[in-house]
C-alpha cells in the first residue's frame, strides 16, 4: 500500500509540474521576465529557467536574441550551449536580448541569493560596458558587426534597456537586488554618463530647433542612419518616447537633460495624429491584414518613420522607397510591420506631473553648492555653471562638495567670475577620460579631450582634483585654462601626455600650491603662467614642459619655488622643449628632482629654437640642477635679471586679490 501512494503522489506530482511548464510555455519570453508575480521567482520553476539563461549566456556575457529561454532543454542541447559558448559573435542588445537576461537572473537571484546567478548577471553587466562606444552609444551587436549593426541603435530600446540597467544599479534599485563593489559602480556611473551624453548630442535638430531621436545614428558623427532597406533615416516617435521616458527617470536632471525633454514633448505633441484608429482582419484568402479608419475617439498616434525635413509619415517596401500610404506597400510589409504606435500618449501624461516636481533654482544665485546626493542646489557642477549669471557684476561662487564628478566641466566665456571651490581637495574630485583616439575629431582631436575647460576670465579654482582618467594612451588633457586672470589654487591636476593646456597669447594664469603630474610634455601652451610652490610630478622618462610662447611676449611658463618630483623607476626627464620656436620657460629657486638629466634642455629638433625661444634658470638646487653639462644654449640668469621675473612684471598685479574681487 505504501508503495502504491509513493506511485500515485508522483504521478500527481508529474501531473502538475507538466500543467505549470505548460501555463509557463504560453507566455513569451519577454512576458515571463517582466510580468510574472515576483513571489514566482523563487519557485524551483523559475530557477530552473534560470539555469537554462546561464547556458545560453556567452563567455563574453552577452546573450543571442529571439531565444525562448524558458522552453526545456533536452541533454543534446544542452551539451551543444555549453559547446557553443566561446561563440559570442551573434551576442546582441537588440529586441531586448541581454537585458532581459540580466534582469530575470537578477529577480531570481533577489529571491534565492544564489551566487551563480549574481555572477551571471555581473558577466552581462561587465559585457554592457566592453560594448559601449567611448562616446556613449551602444552598437546593436557586440563584437562589432559590419553593416548599419555598428550604429548606435535606439531601435526596439535597444540602448534605453542598457540605461535602464546601468540607472537601476547606480541608484542602487531594490527591483534588482544586486549590488556592486565601488570599483563596478565607479564604471557604470561613469557609463551612464557618457550614454547621456550621446543621448543629448544625437537629439535630431530640424532647422536648428530641437526634435526627437533616430532609430539608429552614425556612431561616428551622430546623424541619422539608415538600418535595413524599409528602415530609412527618419525621427521616430516611439523611440523618442522611450528615450524621454529614461531622462524623466533622472533626478535633478541637468538643464541639457531638461531642454532634451521640453523639446521632445513639444516635437511629440506636434507630431501625433488625431482621429485614426487601425483595425486588425484576415482577409478571405486567410491573410493578416491591417487598415486605418476614421475614429474621433481614437487614441493619438504617432507613425514609426517620419521624415526629417518635414516630420511626415512615410513607409516603405523592400525596395527602399518612400511611400506616403501604408496601402502602397505590399501586404507582406504592411501587416508584419508596426507603422504606428500609441505608446508616447504614456510620456505626455507622465510629463506634466515630471515637469510639477522639478527643484527650482536656487534663491542666492551668487553662492550655490553642488552635492552628488541631491541635497544641494545641484547634482552636478555643469549644471550649476550652466545656471550662472552671464557676465555678472559680483563674483559666483560655486562650492562642491566630496565626491568623485565623473563630468566634463566647462567654464564658458560669457562665465567669467566664477570660482569652484571643494570641499577637500583629495576628496573632490573631478575626473572623465577622453583621449585623442576616443574624441577622434582629427589632428586637433586633443584640444576637445579636457576634463576642465576654462574660458570664462577671471576664474578660480581652489581644493579639487582634475583628473583625466584615460591612463597613458596619449594625448590626454585634464585643465585646459584659455581666459586671462585665472588663479588655480591648492588642486592636484592628475594626468599623462598633455596633462595641463594653457592658451591664449595674451592671458596670464597663476598656478599656486598645485600638484600636476603627468608624462610627456604635460604642461604645455602659449600663455603666460606662473607656478608658485607646485610640486611638479614627472610619470615617465619625457619631457615636462612644451612650450608655444607668442613671439613678441617677454615672459612665458615661469616657475618659482617649485619642486620637481618623478615616481619610482624615473631617471630621465627634460625641463622642456619647444612645442613653438619662440618658446619661453624659466625655473627659478626651485627643487630639481635628480631624474632631471644634466643636459635640462631639448630643442625638439629645432635648432632655430635655440636663438628664438628662451630657456634659463636661476639659484635652482637639488640633485638634479647642476648647471656643468647644461646645453650650451639655455641661460643662467643674472640676479639682476632675475630681479625683472617679479609677479607685478610677469602677471600685471600684486596679488590675486586683484583678480579675484
Amino acid at each position: 500500500m505504501g508503495y502504491f501512494r509513493k506511485f500515485i503522489l508522483k504521478i500527481i506530482v508529474c501531473f502538475l509540474v507538466g500543467s505549470v511548464q505548460g501555463q509557463v510555455l504560453d507566455h513569451s519570453w519577454s512576458a515571463i521576465v517582466l510580468d510574472m508575480d515576483d513571489s514566482w521567482y523563487a519557485t524551483k520553476e523559475a530557477q530552473n529557467i534560470a539555469d537554462n539563461v546561464l547556458l545560453y549566456q556567452k563567455d563574453i556575457g552577452g546573450w543571442h536574441k529571439n531565444t525562448a529561454m524558458h522552453k526545456s532543454l533536452s541533454e543534446e542541447e544542452k551539451l551543444q550551449l555549453t559547446a557553443s559558448k566561446s561563440d559570442s559573435n551573434r551576442c546582441t542588445i537588440d529586441n531586448g536580448a541581454t537585458f532581459l537576461e540580466m534582469i530575470y537572473l537578477s529577480k531570481v537571484y533577489k529571491k534565492t541569493k544564489k551566487d551563480v546567478y549574481k555572477d551571471a548577471f555581473l558577466n552581462g553587466l561587465d559585457y554592457i560596458l566592453e560594448a559601449q562606444y567611448s562616446n556613449g552609444g551602444w552598437p546593436q551587436y557586440y563584437p562589432l558587426r559590419q553593416g548599419y549593426y555598428s550604429h548606435i541603435t535606439y531601435n526596439d530600446g535597444a540602448m534605453v534597456h542598457m540605461m535602464n540597467i546601468l540607472n537601476d544599479i547606480n541608484t542602487g534599485s531594490k527591483n534588482l537586488g544586486i549590488q556592486v563593489d565601488s570599483a563596478t559602480l565607479s564604471k557604470t556611473k561613469l557609463a551612464f554618463n557618457k550614454g547621456l551624453s550621446c543621448i543629448i548630442k544625437t537629439q535630431y535638430k530640424q532647422h536648428g530647433t530641437l526634435t526627437g531621436w533616430c532609430a539608429q545614428h552614425d556612431e561616428v558623427t551622430f546623424q541619422p542612419a539608415k538600418a535595413r532597406a524599409y528602415e530609412l533615416p527618419s525621427l521616430g516617435g516611439v523611440d523618442t518616447a522611450q528615450i524621454v521616458s529614461l531622462l524623466m527617470t533622472i533626478e535633478n536632471p541637468s538643464d541639457d537633460v531638461k531642454r532634451s525633454i521640453e523639446a521632445a514633448v513639444i516635437w511629440l505633441e506636434k507630431t501625433k495624429i488625431t482621429g485614426l484608429k487601425e483595425e486588425r482582419y484576415i482577409t478571405t484568402e486567410g491573410l493578416k491584414e491591417k487598415r486605418y479608419v476614421k475614429d474621433p475617439n481614437a487614441k493619438p498616434l504617432w507613425a514609426r518613420f517620419m521624415d526629417l525635413e518635414d516630420n511626415t509619415p512615410f513607409f516603405c517596401d523592400r525596395d527602399g522607397i518612400k511611400k506616403a500610404s501604408i496601402m502602397d506597400i505590399k501586404q507582406e510589409r504592411r501587416a508584419g510591420y508596426a507603422w504606428y504606435n500609441t505608446n508616447p500618449n504614456q510620456v505626455l501624461k507622465q510629463y506634466p506631473t515630471w515637469k510639477k516636481n522639478l527643484k527650482p533654482h536656487p534663491k542666492d544665485s551668487y553662492n550655490v553648492t553642488v552635492a552628488q546626493d541631491g541635497s544641494a542646489d545641484y547634482n552636478n557642477i555643469q549644471d550649476a555653471i550652466n545656471n550662472s549669471k552671464a557676465f555678472p557684476y559680483d563674483r559666483i561662487t560655486i562650492f562642491i562638495k566630496k565626491g568623485i564628478y565623473r563630468e566634463k566641466v566647462h567654464v564658458y566665456e560669457w562665465n567669467p567670475k566664477i570660482t569652484l571651490i571643494g570641499e577637500d581637495k583629495a576628496e573632490t574630485i573631478i575626473t572623465y577620460n577622453d583621449y585623442f583616439d576616443s574624441v577622434n575629431l582629427g589632428r586637433n582631436s586633443t584640444f576637445h579631450t579636457s576634463t576642465v575647460l576654462v574660458e570664462g576670465n577671471y576664474t578660480q579654482i581652489k581644493n579639487l582634483t582634475i583628473e583625466n582618467s584615460a591612463g597613458a594612451v596619449g594625448q590626454a588633457i585634464a585643465l585646459s585654462v584659455g581666459a586671462n586672470a585665472c588663479v588655480i589654487e591648492n588642486c592636484n591636476i592628475l594626468g599623462n601626455q598633455d596633462t595641463v593646456y594653457l592658451t591664449g597669447e595674451q592671458n596670464k594664469q597663476w598656478f599656486k600650491n598645485c600638484l600636476i603630474t603627468g608624462t610627456t610634455d604635460f604642461i604645455f601652451g602659449n600663455a603666460i603662467t606662473l607656478f608658485s610652490d607646485c610640486e611638479i610630478r614627472s610619470k615617465s622618462d619625457s619631457f615636462i614642459t612644451a612650450a608655444s610662447t607668442a613671439r613678441l611676449s617677454k615672459y612665458g611658463f615661469v616657475f618659482k619655488n617649485c619642486t620637481l618630483t618623478a615616481n619610482q623607476g624615473v631617471t630621465n626627464v627634460y625641463l622642456g622643449r619647444p612645442w613653438r620656436i619662440y618658446a619661453k620657460t624659466v625655473f627659478m629657486n626651485c627643487d630639481l628632482g635628480k631624474h632631471i638629466r644634466e643636459e635640462g634642455w631639448h630643442n625638439w629638433n629645432k635648432p632655430e629654437a635655440e636663438t628664438l625661444g628662451f630657456y634659463a634658470e636661476y639659484k635652482n638646487y637639488g640633485e638634479g640642477s647642476p648647471l656643468k653639462n647644461r646645453v650650451k644654449w639655455s641661460h643662467q640668469l643674472t640676479k639682476q635679471e632675475a630681479e625683472t621675473y617679479s609677479i607685478q612684471n610677469i602677471l600685471g598685479i600684486n596679488s590675486e586679490t586683484e583678480w579675484l574681487k
